[in-house]
């Protein structure tokens, strides 16, 4: 009983359960095989350079259809490195979002709603008894504490 609370009565309190496997951070890779690489030469300011060479990057990820061009430096190499790093970070953040996505509906399957429905079981320790909402059955607290009897 709270501190607060003079007049003896029992306050209730729902809470909700959801056991989830921790994800392991596994090395991402991107299978060159997979990737489309096109050069073209850049557009806007750079003078006779930039008009004339192919440096800007174009790279295709193949399999989710994800592209990203690079042209910000002069040299072609330099594009597609930084092109391939981009398109790996979009990758992994693609992928961690729909990790947590699937995450956060097995979270949602598990807890429920929160309300008198979804109960499994009541304790009541003033009374020193449990009580299994799905089959109905009352065993007193110290059983149930102690795990001799399982409900389920």
């Amino acid at each position: 009983m709270p501190p607060t609370e003079k007049r003896g009565r029992v306050h209730t309190s729902t809470i909700t359960v959801a056991v989830l496997s921790v994800p392991t951070r596994a090395a991402f890779a991107i299978d060159p095989n997979d990737l489309q690489v096109t050069t073209t030469r850049g557009s806007g300011p750079g003078g006779q350079n930039r008009n004339k060479v192919e440096t800007e990057v174009v790279v295709l990820h193949k399999p989710t259809g994800l592209q990203v061009r690079c042209g910000s430096e002069r040299s072609q190499l330099h594009n597609k490195q930084a092109a391939i790093e981009m398109l790996r970070s979009r990758l992994f953040a693609r992928r961690q979002e729909q990790e947590r996505a699937s995450a956060d509906s097995l979270r949602r399957r598990q807890v429920g709603s929160g309300q008198r429905g979804d109960k499994i079981r009541t304790i009541r320790t003033q009374a020193n008894l449990v009580k299994c909402e799905r089959t109905g059955r009352t065993l007193p607290f110290t059983t149930y504490a102690r795990g001799y009897i399982a409900f389920e």
